[in-house]
This record gives C-alpha cells, sequence and structure tokens, in this order.
C-alpha cells in the first residue's frame, strides 16, 4: 500500500471539482462523437468524480486504484471505440489516475519556491494549461492530416479499416501518384524553381536594407522600415491585387518591348513578387542579429585598410549569418506555400504546388492532396528546427547563452 503523506494531502472539496472538470473535458470529446455533448460532459464530470472519490475515500491503495483505472477506462474505450479505444482508454485511465494523486497528495508543488501563495500556484499551472490548449488546437489539423494521406481508399475520412489498425486500410498510393503524375510534378518543379529564385533576390535586398536601416544617421528609417515590412501586414489579397496590376504593365513591357517569351516573362513576374513578400521576413531576422553587434569591429577592419566590401564579406556577414539564412527560410517557406499572389500574377505555366492543391481541391478532389500536405509540413519542421538550431548559434556566438 502506498504510504500518503497527511500533511500534504488536500481536501476532497478541491480535489474532486477540479478533477471533475477535467473528467468533463473528457466526457466532452466522447459525447460529442456519440451524439451529444453535454449528455458526455455531465457523464464524464460524474464519472471522474466518483472515481477519484472512491480512490482517495475508500479504497485508499494506489497501485490497486492504478490498474483499476487503466483496466476500467480501456474496457470503456473498446466498447464505444474498438480497439484503438483501448489504446486511448488506458492513457486516459492513467492519466486520471496520477491526476488524482497529484492534486490530493500535494505533488504539484514539489517543484515549485515553498513561498509561493495559492493564486500564484493557480496561476502557473492554468499558464501552462492555456498554452498546451492552444498548442493542441494548432496541432490537431496536422495530426489528422498526416493518417489520412496514408488510406487506401480514395476518401478523405478514416475508414473501418483505418480505425481497426489493418494493414489493409494503408496504401502509399497516394504518395506514388504524386510522384508519377505529371500535373503534381509540374507543379512541384515550378516551386523548386521560383522559391529558391525568390528567397535569393529576398535575401540580397532584405540584409542590405536591414544593414542600411541599422544606422543611426538614416533619416526616416522607422517611416523606412514600417513601408519596407508593410507586406507582411497588408492583408494578402490587396496586395495580390495591388501587384496584378503593377507586374501586368512591367510583362507587357517585357513582351511588348523586349520580345522576351510569355512563360519566362510569367516567371519573372512570380519570381518578384514572391520576392516582395520575403524580404520583410529577411530583414526583421537580420535587424534582430544586428542589435548585438559590435560596431568597432567594422570601424578596426577599416582602419586596417580594408574596404567595404571585405569588411562585410569577412567581419559583418560571418556574425549575423544566423540571422541572414533564418530570414533565408523564411522567405523560401513563404514562396512556397503562398497561393493568392500566384493565382493572380501568373498563369497555367507557373502553377506551383499550392495552386495544383487549390484546384484540386475546388475541381477534383483527390487524397493525393493530403500527401502532398505531409510533404509539405515535414518540409517545414525541418526548415523551422534549422531556424531554431541557427538561433541558439546566434545567442551563443553573441554569449546570450551558455554554450
Amino acid at each position: 500500500m502506498a504510504a500518503l503523506t497527511p500533511i500534504s494531502r488536500k481536501p476532497l472539496s478541491l480535489v474532486l471539482p477540479t478533477i471533475a472538470a477535467a473528467g468533463a473535458f473528457l466526457g466532452l470529446f466522447v459525447g460529442t462523437a456519440n451524439g451529444s455533448g453535454f449528455l458526455g460532459v455531465v457523464i464524464g464530470a460524474a464519472l471522474i468524480a466518483f472515481m477519484g472519490f472512491v480512490y482517495i475515500a475508500l479504497l485508499k491503495n494506489e497501485t490497486l486504484s492504478k490498474w483499476i483505472s487503466i483496466l476500467g477506462f480501456a474496457t470503456l474505450g473498446f466498447v464505444f471505440a474498438g480497439v484503438p479505444g483501448v489504446v486511448l482508454g488506458a492513457l486516459s485511465g492513467w492519466f486520471y489516475h496520477w491526476f488524482t494523486y497529484w492534486l490530493y497528495e500535494g505533488r504539484y508543488r514539489a517543484k515549485l519556491l515553498p513561498y509561493l501563495t495559492s493564486r500564484q500556484v493557480l496561476w502557473f499551472y492554468s499558464f501552462r494549461v492555456i498554452c498546451g490548449a492552444i498548442f493542441v488546437f494548432l496541432i490537431t489539423p496536422i495530426l489528422v492530416v498526416m493518417p489520412l494521406s496514408f488510406n487506401a481508399e480514395n476518401f478523405f475520412t478514416f475508414t473501418p479499416e483505418m480505425l481497426r489498425f489493418d494493414p489493409a486500410g494503408y496504401s502509399l498510393k497516394h504518395y506514388v501518384d504524386f510522384f508519377t503524375n505529371s500535373e503534381w510534378q509540374r507543379s512541384f518543379k515550378n516551386s523548386l524553381i521560383i522559391a529558391p529564385i525568390a528567397t535569393i533576390i529576398s535575401v540580397s535586398l532584405g540584409t542590405l536594407a536591414a544593414i542600411g536601416l541599422s544606422q543611426s544617421h538614416v533619416p526616416g528609417r522607422r517611416a523606412i522600415m514600417a513601408v519596407m515590412i508593410s507586406p507582411m501586414i497588408v492583408p494578402l489579397i490587396i496586395s495580390a491585387t495591388g501587384m496584378f496590376f503593377f507586374y501586368s504593365d512591367i510583362g507587357n513591357w517585357l513582351e511588348g518591348t523586349l520580345g522576351l517569351p510569355k512563360n519566362f516573362v510569367g516567371y519573372v513576374k512570380v519570381i518578384l513578387a514572391h520576392s516582395v513578400l520575403g524580404i520583410p521576413f529577411v530583414i526583421i531576422t537580420v535587424t534582430a542579429t544586428l542589435v548585438g553587434f559590435d560596431r568597432s569591429l567594422t570601424r578596426a577592419a577599416a582602419n586596417m585598410g580594408a574596404d567595404p566590401v571585405t569588411t562585410f564579406f569577412k567581419v559583418q556577414m560571418p556574425l549575423i549569418l544566423p540571422g541572414v539564412i533564418s530570414g533565408a527560410l523564411f522567405a523560401f517557406i513563404t514562396s512556397f506555400d503562398e497561393v493568392v499572389v500566384v493565382l493572380f500574377v501568373g498563369s497555367a505555366g507557373q502553377k506551383t504546388l499550392p495552386w495544383q492543391m487549390f484546384t484540386g481541391l475546388r475541381e477534383q478532389i483527390s487524397p493525393t492532396i493530403l500527401a502532398v500536405a505531409t510533404i509539405l509540413v515535414a518540409i517545414s519542421i525541418l526548415l523551422l528546427t534549422t531556424v531554431e538550431l541557427l538561433r541558439r548559434r546566434s545567442e551563443r556566438m553573441r554569449g546570450m547563452s551558455p554554450s
């Protein structure tokens, strides 16, 4: 029998309402899935509160109550959702048992400062619950799309075979379709052409702009900065409309006066438009890196006879490189995932991957879109992980965090 510490025990008047609220949250999802969210809330709150009362006031055996909770919830999960429900039920049973004793024995104060008031402790955990809820809200669509991309059927819903974890319900055929379908491959190649070139332009112009705007003697630099980052503030549909009229005139001049091919001009317009969208991200990340830059290094290089170009590449660039690369990654993601501007500025010859996905949803619904979405999510996660590693490296180089 697990020993309880009487000094740390909390009253049932605190424990039971709290775990009942947590049970109501679970009951909301289960009840909604079975046709009645309100009934699920009531049953979930009552069930968890009753469970906690029995464990604490009657059973008084933490190990035995843990296994009762796990097996009981696993059984309920099997009744409502089959084999997947067993896994989710067992996890839920373990969590609610742990949560009950975590509250009752006051374990939540174990790693906190002893002088914190009850209100401070409540805010400490409430803040983390709110952050976790926001994270779940943001990540849930991704968690739904990824397993659906392996659906063996041409459906956008989970089939009975998938819910039973039957291997026959899963397939890679949608990924095979993406890598073999000419339309998907053409749009993918267009994205791989447009995004890197737009990124290079964004990084070149954005880095120079950030360095110039970081100089205190530049007149009106705040106003210039506001104009430079406006593409990420102004609604995208407004920017796309303005770009349509602006680049239409440029395209007519390039085709009519210079005689350039229409398809080439289309690529030029889309690349320039995506460069405009990526420049603000480069300016912001490079400017943030320049905040801790030691200006005496450039003056020392100039005193030793280095010209401005040599000073930039030999002294300044190595120190601000993490910010430049971070901005480049954000600019690349912006261009690679953008669809509104390319719809206004581009033509069928410049159809990018997001445009093809949009067309597929509007004209012919194909689960291949889910496979493409999963690939894009994987690419984004990889790039964002790189950004985080570069951010930590930049802080180490500037002495803001331990190595």
